[in-house]
């Protein structure tokens, strides 16, 4: 299933259904997601009848109807559908970020620090991220990783942030409240 081609336009409707989906809990309507995405809400229902095709979102009828992705829409963005994922905390120039939480941490060149970057996948929007914001992601449930870095880039259709490390401690305890 994972052989679909889809638009970078597809990719970014798709990613905006499944974040709202996840923080609302059952269907999305049109103009939810045409806001999320900044986009003309004909154009979402445009783009919803080519996915529907594509077995890759449900219509649900009704007056609490809207659109529900499939799990062939996990498969095509490579997301992960969890029931109960494990919490890892992002916060966003000190604020902590409520409907978000990172799915993956993927690090590149650690063996020079002063270039390490940090690509950062979050479940939830990137769209209120800047380049030159801080972020600190962690710590991790396992192995108590803790990241802060620089925004250096974002990709908003994988809800990507690219970071430059600015600093990374394991283990780091949790703060007792």
């Amino acid at each position: 299933m994972s052989s679909i081609e889809l638009t970078s336009s597809q990719k970014t409707i798709l990613t905006a259904l499944i974040n709202l989906y996840r923080e609302e809990d059952g269907a999305v309507k049109g103009e939810e997601i045409a806001s999320e995405v900044d986009r003309n809400p004909g154009t979402i229902r445009n783009q919803m009848q080519s996915l529907k095709a594509l077995q890759l979102v449900e219509g649900v009828p009704g007056p609490k109807g809207g659109y529900k992705p499939t799990a062939n829409a996990y498969e095509a963005l490579d997301v992960q559908q969890m029931d109960e994922p494990a919490n890892v905390d992002i916060r966003h120039n000190g604020e902590f970020v409520e409907d978000a939480n990172v799915d993956d941490i993927d690090l590149s060149s650690v063996h020079h620090p002063e270039l390490c970057r940090a690509e950062i996948h979050l479940q939830g929007s990137v769209r209120d991220f800047n380049e030159g914001d801080s972020v600190t992601v962690g710590p991790t449930p396992l192995s108590k990783l803790l990241i802060e870095g620089t925004i250096d880039g974002k990709d908003d259709t994988s809800n990507v942030l690219i970071l430059r490390i600015d600093d990374m401690r394991a283990p780091v305890e949790e703060p007792s409240h």
